[in-house]
C-alpha cells in the first residue's frame, strides 16, 4: 500500500534506520479480550485483490474456504481489507459500506458468512483517512467500535495511514470541576500538588489568578488529592485551561492511580482567553486523586495510546452488544498494523492481539527472507493472546517456487505468526492447498503453549527450535541456498535451554512433511533442497 506518499525505497529505509522507543509503558496489564489465544488463521483480500473487491468476491471466498477444506484445517476469518467503506459517514456519523461494491451492507454479509461457520473481519486506519484515502477511525474510536460490534464483525485490522500524532505539549490548566450526581465542585490549581517541572504562574485571566504550566512531555504533573464525592459512579470532569499558542495540546487524566483518560485539545486559535473540556471519569465514594500530565515523550507513545484507545473501545463495545442483545459475546480480534515503526512488539501485548513487526510483505523471495530475519529475533514478545505479525502469507502468489512456498509457510508456523492467507482461494492449486493445510505444521503453529521459535544457529542453514505443550520440540532446518545434505545434532538441540528437550540415548522423530516416524540415536542426516526446509517433531 502507499504510505502517505512515501516511495517504497524511502519507506524501507525509514523502517530499518529510525526505530522509535516507548519512553514509558503504562502497566495496566495485558490486553485481555478473550481472543487469539492461538495465532489467528484466515484470509485477507489485500495481497491478491488490493482495492478490487466487492461483496460477491468476499462471499465466494468464504464458500471456497469451506468447500476446499480450509475451514476444517483451522482457517476461520475472511477479512475485508481497505476499500470497503464509503467515503461519507451516515446521518448518525457511523461508517458505512460502499453502496456500489457492498450494496447489501456489512451486517447482511456477516450473516451470510457466519452461516458457513466463518467469521468476518473489516479494516480501518488509525488516521484521518485509510491508505486508499477513505473514511478512517481516528477521533471516531468509540462510535466505530460500537458499529462493527453491532454488525457482528469478529476481526478488526487497524492500519496507520494518515496518522496524526498526539501533541507532546499540554495546555495551561487553572482548575477542574466535578459534576454529575453531585453539586458541581471546582478545584483551583492553587489546591493541586505539583511535581517535576510543573509550575504555578500568575495571570489575570482566571479566578485564582494563576495557572499551571510545565505539564509537557511527561516532565511535570499536577495532582488534586482531595476530590470528594458522596457516591461511587460516573462523573463529568471539566478541565479549565488558558489559551496558549495556536497548536493542539494533550492531557492524560489519571484517576486514583489506575483509570486513565486521554484528552486531545484542538487548535487553540479557536478559543477565547479561556476554555473548558469535559470527559467522563469513574470516581470512588469519598476522596479521590486526579492527576493531570502529558504522557507523550515520543511518537511511539502517541501510537501506543491511540491503539490502546481503540482496543479498549472494541472490548467495551463487544461487552455492550452482548448485554443489550442477550447473545454470547463475540470477541473481536484486534490487529495492530503500524508496520513495526514504533517497536510495537514492546507494547502491543498491552494494546491488542497481534501487531505488525515489518513493512508490507510482497511475493518476492528476498523480501520474504528479510521479513523472516527481522521477525525471528522477536521470540520473547509473543504468547497466548498476543502475537508478532510478520504480515500475511504470500504462499501461492507471484513467482514463488514450491520450495519457497513450503519454507514461507513453515517459518510462519514456527514463529507463531498469524496464518492469514493472501492468495485467491477460489483458484488455489492442489500443491498450494496441500502446503497451507498441512495438519502437522498447523498444529505446531496452534500449539497451546504459544511459544515462538528461537533461531539457535544461523548460516547457510538456519536452525529453529519451538517448545511444544507436550514436552516435545519442533525443529526446522531452513536451507537459504547451500548444500543439499545436512546433519542435525539432536543432543546439541537438547543442550539448548530454550528447547526444553531432555537429553536421552534415543529420540522419537516425526517428519512433518511426510508423516514418517522413526527413532534416532541423536543424529539426523537429511537432504534439504535450496530454499526448502525440513521440519521435525522430536521427543
Amino acid at each position: 500500500m502507499k504510505r502517505n506518499g512515501m516511495c517504497p525505497v524511502c519507506f524501507i529505509k525509514r523502517f530499518f534506520t529510525m526505530p522509535s522507543k516507548v519512553s514509558e509503558v503504562y502497566p495496566e496489564g495485558l490486553y485481555d479480550n478473550g481472543a487469539a489465544m492461538t495465532p489467528p488463521m484466515g484470509w485477507s483480500s489485500w495481497n491478491t485483490f488490493k482495492n478490487r473487491i466487492d461483496e460477491n468476491l468476499i462471499y465466494d471466498t468464504a464458500v471456497a474456504m469451506k468447500e476446499k477444506g480450509l475451514l476444517d484445517a483451522g482457517y476461520r476469518f475472511v477479512n475485508i481489507d481497505d476499500n470497503w467503506v464509503c467515503n461519507n459517514r451516515d446521518e448518525n456519523g457511523r461508517m458505512q459500506s460502499d453502496p456500489l461494491t457492498f450494496p447489501h451492507g456489512i451486517p447482511a454479509l456477516v450473516e451470510k458468512v457466519n452461516a458457513l461457520g466463518i467469521s468476518l473481519g473489516v479494516y480501518s486506519s488509525n488516521g484521518t483517512a485509510t491508505c486508499e484515502d477513505l473514511t478512517a477511525s481516528l477521533y471516531h474510536e468509540r462510535l466505530d467500535a460500537e458499529t462493527i460490534a453491532e454488525w457482528g464483525v469478529e476481526y478488526f485490522k487497524y492500519d496507520f495511514c494518515h496518522n496524526e500524532p498526539m501533541s507532546e505539549y499540554a495546555p495551561l490548566v487553572y482548575a477542574v470541576t466535578v459534576s454529575g450526581n453531585c453539586e458541581p465542585a471546582t478545584y483551583q490549581c492553587t489546591e493541586a500538588v505539583l511535581s517535576g517541572l510543573a509550575r504555578r504562574m500568575p495571570t489575570k485571566k482566571t479566578e485564582c489568578g494563576k495557572y499551571v504550566s510545565g505539564l509537557d512531555r511527561r516532565e511535570g504533573a499536577m495532582t488534586f488529592e482531595n476530590v470528594e464525592v458522596k457516591d461511587a459512579g460516573e462523573y463529568d470532569l471539566t478541565v479549565h485551561i488558558v489559551k496558549h499558542g495556536r497548536y493542539k495540546k494533550c492531557l492524560m487524566i489519571e484517576v486514583n492511580g489506575k483509570e486513565r483518560v486521554t484528552v486531545d485539545f484542538p487548535d487553540q486559535k479557536k478559543y477565547n482567553d479561556t476554555a473548558k473540556f469535559s470527559v467522563k471519569v469513574n470516581l470512588e465514594k469519598g476522596k479521590n486523586s486526579i492527576k493531570l500530565f502529558n504522557p507523550i515523550g515520543s511518537r511511539a507513545d502517541s501510537a501506543m495510546l491511540q491503539y490502546r484507545l481503540m482496543g479498549r473501545e472494541l472490548k467495551n463495545a463487544a461487552t455492550k452488544v452482548s448485554a443489550e442483545t442477550g447473545k454470547p459475546r463475540k470477541n473481536i480480534t484486534f490487529s495492530i498494523c503500524e508496520w513495526g515503526w514504533n517497536q510495537p512488539y514492546k507494547w502491543g501485548r498491552l494494546t491488542g492481539n497481534l501487531w505488525r513487526t515489518t513493512p508490507d510483505i510482497r511475493p518476492f523471495w528476498p523480501w520474504i527472507k528479510i521479513i523472516y530475519n527481522h521477525n525471528v529475533k522477536l521470540y520473547k514478545y509473543a504468547g497466548p493472546g498476543g502475537w508478532n505479525d510478520p504480515d500475511m502469507l504470500e504462499v501461492g502468489n507471484g513467482k514463488l517456487t514450491r520450495n519457497q512456498n513450503r519454507s514461507h509457510f513453515a517459518l510462519w508456523c514456527m514463529m507463531c505468526a498469524p496464518l492469514i492467507l493472501g492468495n485467491d482461494l477460489r483458484s488455489i492449486s492442489d500443491e498450494v492447498l496441500n502446503i497451507v493445510t498441512n495438519k502437522n505444521l498447523i498444529a505446531v503453529n496452534q500449539d497451546a503453549l504459544g511459544v515462538q521459535a528461537k533461531r539457535i544457529s544461523k548460516g547457510v542453514v538456519d536452525t529453529l527450535v519451538k517448545p511444544l505443550s507436550d514436552g516435545s520440540v519442533a525443529v526446522c532446518l531452513f536451507n537459504k541456498g547451500g548444500k543439499k545434505k545436512r546433519k542435525i545434532d539432536i543432543n546439541r538441540i537438547a543442550s539448548d535451554e530454550y528447547s526444553g528437550l531432555e537429553k536421552k540415548s534415543s529420540y522419537e522423530v516425526k517428519n512433518l512433511w511426510t508423516d514418517e516416524r522413526f527413532t534416532s540415536d541423536g543424529v539426523l542426516r537429511v537432504g534439504i533442497d535450496k530454499h526448502d526446509c525440513a521440519v521435525f517433531i522430536i521427543k
